[in-house]
């Protein structure tokens, strides 16, 4: 697990899009997408960078992460309908097509198969060769929520009070709106990707941080799992990284590595 540590969310993001930008030349290239607040100012350094000509996902697949169940297909709360804004439509995108955009089926009759369809939809990809991740202040990742199985294959899932009290703010602050079910990849199917690169901003994420860092693989912690991974990026603020203890070490390492110009493998 490789620890970047940065003064603000503006240069998480700027550190983001340089990993992505150099790697995603590859043939047939997969990106894994994720929602919520922190991922937005990278994918808007994603679409200056094809604006610019540096960047372009025309060729290249997305998969995301999850969908909620139970929200109408014209909501703009979807999660499919959030990323085709952020990658295809606002500021001309990124270059992708919203035909190479793969979310899970929570529309359909029977979520458990659409769930394991779109596990073998990933694998017949050919994987995932970066997926991007955010965290959330109980440690989940996707939605898999504390308390799951750190093997687990894309299933139907529960959202917790706290991550439906989180969320409340894209509904309005109204938590009868907020779902109570999502289509999630697993923690199984997450690692399974070539390369994790994971951002974490704010005080809220700190104890969270600390835990996927420093704290023990637990699935009190699910994103702890992680560390297991051999290609880990963890990008964060000073905010976010303020429980490490040993957050000289990570930013002495970074340093030493260069890592700001290493590609991702």
């Amino acid at each position: 697990m490789r620890i970047g540590i940065f003064a603000t969310a503006d240069e998480v993001a700027d550190q983001a899009a340089a990993l992505i930008i150099r790697a995603h030349a590859r043939p047939d290239f997969v990106l894994g997408v994720a929602t919520g607040g922190t991922p937005i100012p990278l994918y808007e350094r994603l679409r200056a960078a094809h604006s610019a000509g540096r960047f372009d996902l025309s060729h290249a697949r997305a998969f995301a992460l999850d969908e909620y169940i139970g929200i109408a297909a014209d909501h703009p709360e979807r999660y499919r309908n959030f990323l085709c804004h952020h990658l295809i439509e606002a500021d001309e995108g990124t270059g992708l097509r919203e035909s190479h955009l793969h979310t899970p089926d929570a529309l359909a009759e029977d979520p458990y198969q659409a769930a394991a369809d779109y596990d073998q939809a990933i694998r017949d990809s050919g994987g995932v060769d970066i997926q991007i991740l955010g965290i959330g202040a109980d440690g989940h990742i996707g939605f898999n929520e504390p308390g799951g199985s750190l093997t687990s294959r894309t299933n139907v899932g529960v959202l917790t009070a706290r991550t439906r009290q989180d969320n409340a703010r894209f509904f309005d602050d109204d938590l009868s709106q907020v779902p109570t079910q999502c289509v999630t990849q697993g923690l199984g199917t997450i690692m399974e990707a070539r390369h994790l690169l994971l951002l974490a901003t704010g005080a809220g994420k700190a104890e969270a941080v600390a835990h996927l860092v420093e704290g023990a693989v637990s699935a009190r912690w699910p994103a702890t799992i992680t560390q297991m991974h051999p290609h880990t990026t963890v990008l964060v603020d000073e905010a976010a990284a303020a429980r490490l203890e040993l957050a000289d070490f990570y930013r002495a390492q970074w340093e030493a590595e260069a890592a700001s110009e290493q590609p991702l493998r």
